[in-house]
């Protein structure tokens, strides 16, 4: 039976269509343009990495001709890959662990109701929102051998001064202090967010009960925080195993590639030897690795969440 309105008239099929416009198509054209720039923003470079990886490119005459997976098994041979990825990982593990557990510290801290608790948090927040440029020019100048801070800490401790970034044993844990520095705040803020959404009954219970700090931590807080800080893990890895930055602007992989990362040898392919399809191989290599490491992390996130 044909609808009919209040007063009593059929309505016009013309109706109907123009509802379903405004309801399905209308707000899918409004945000159209978005999509297609977002997606081309996205997917462009993605796809042009691949075709170039797959390709041989030259300086005077651009690409040169499709050459397969040479590229990938030139990668899987080439020794400075397997010190770069081993750098890599070394530098994601390390960097993780700390800022994760320094972070976890720093936001049990700042969610405590103290006065100047809000300028506490901003101040705290400093060395994530500078520079890295400004960060690296910094830091060089703390870690040089001669007049470095540093060294000034060390030497009044009575132990020997090291050449922190020109030595190969050092270098590694010399960016790893300054990325724990930079990015543990950052674990911070998103730990002390979620302090504060955290019910308050568990922690009067534990309180009435006579629960230590410390019993409080590891059998209330952290396993009420584990959403939380599996979701600080997933940004912060996404973007720490992606290391470069402060690598090229303190060492550009030095010294001997002790401290080249894939994405720093990935640029000098590139960029300083315009290897283009080498280098893009390299990026497309750790594309995937950032994938699978993301995917990895969210299954995990579901598992202790569900």
């Amino acid at each position: 039976m044909p609808a009919i309105n209040k007063d009593g008239a059929k309505p016009h099929p013309y109706s109907k269509l123009k509802f379903r416009m405004d309801r399905y198509v209308t707000p899918f054209l409004m945000v159209s343009p978005a999509l297609i720039f977002t997606a081309l923003l996205i997917f462009f470079p993605i796809i042009y990495a691949i075709l170039l990886s797959l390709t041989k490119w030259t300086a005077g005459g651009g690409v040169a001709g499709f050459v397969g997976l040479k590229n990938f098994e030139q990668m899987f041979k080439d020794p400075i890959f397997w010190i770069a990825l081993w750098n890599t990982i070394k530098l994601f593990i390390g960097c993780l662990i700390f800022e994760t557990i320094i972070g976890i510290y720093l936001g049990i801290l700042l969610n405590k109701e103290v006065r100047g608790q809000k300028i506490i948090q901003a101040l705290i927040l400093i060395p994530s929102i500078i520079a890295s440029v400004a960060i690296g020019m910094m830091w060089i100048q703390i870690f040089d051998p001669t007049l470095g801070m540093a060294n000034y800490f060390i030497k009044s401790l009575g132990l020997k001064p090291l050449v922190w970034l020109g030595d190969p044993k050092t270098v590694l844990i010399s960016l790893g202090i300054i990325d724990i520095w930079e990015w543990s705040p950052f674990m911070a803020l998103i730990i002390t967010g979620g302090m504060k959404a955290l019910p308050t009954e568990p922690f009067e219970a534990a309180q009435i009960d006579g629960a230590s700090w410390w019993q409080t931590l590891f059998y209330i807080t952290l396993p009420l925080l584990r959403p939380v800080i599996m979701v600080a893990i997933l940004l912060r890895s996404v973007d720490l195993i992606r290391f470069f930055d402060t690598v090229y602007i303190m060492t550009q992989g030095g010294p001997n590639n002790a401290s080249t990362t894939l994405n720093v040898y990935s640029y000098q392919q590139g960029f300083n030897y315009l290897n283009m399809s080498y280098g893009s191989a390299l990026m497309i290599f750790l594309f995937v690795l950032v994938m699978l490491l993301s995917f990895v992390i969210t299954k995990f996130r579901r598992r202790i969440t569900e």
